[in-house]
């Protein structure tokens, strides 16, 4: 009897390890499914810089894809300690690849959440530089103004 509770068993963490491979596979695919449309971070449309880098920075939200892949690997780990899996190395590498490419994207949206910060900020110094060079101008042809009108008044007094 115990031979045939073992076949049993086994048959059980087969069709236990076949069932955790697929939900690894499945949110892996979910993971995916979430991934930005290549053409949304491409393209744009938008009026200014910052409207270009908000939309930006909102089709780089990948929070729902890092949920799956966070399923994925908690699924993957109590698999592979279990040594649940025939070919736990394939398996292994596309966790690694969908996190690796999380990642780059996690880093990309830093980087946009950065520059959104940094450009109005950016264009408010530019802006007060120009101020003050058309400011300085201003007061530079004033004062040639003035120069040139206390000449004409020397030259007429001389004459």
């Amino acid at each position: 009897m115990s031979s045939q509770s073992t076949l049993a068993d086994d048959d059980l963490f087969g069709e236990a390890a076949a069932e955790m491979r697929e939900e690894v596979e499945s949110h892996l695919a979910d993971a995916r499914a979430e991934l930005p449309d290549p053409d949304a971070v491409w393209e744009a449309e938008a009026d200014n810089v910052l409207g270009v880098l908000n939309a930006l920075r909102s089709a780089l939200d990948v929070d729902d894809a890092q949920e799956h892949l966070r399923q994925a690997k908690k699924t993957f780990i109590v698999g592979q300690r279990a040594d649940a899996f025939d070919d736990p190395d394939s398996l292994e590498a596309e966790v690694e690849s969908v996190e690796e490419l999380l990642t780059s994207i996690a880093d990309a949206e830093e980087l946009v959440g950065e520059l959104t910060g940094t450009m109005p900020q950016l264009r408010s110094q530019l802006q007060e530089a120009a101020d003050a060079d058309s400011t300085a101008d201003g007061e530079t042809a004033d004062a040639e103004t003035a120069d040139a009108e206390t000449d004409a008044d020397a030259e007429e007094a001389d004459a």
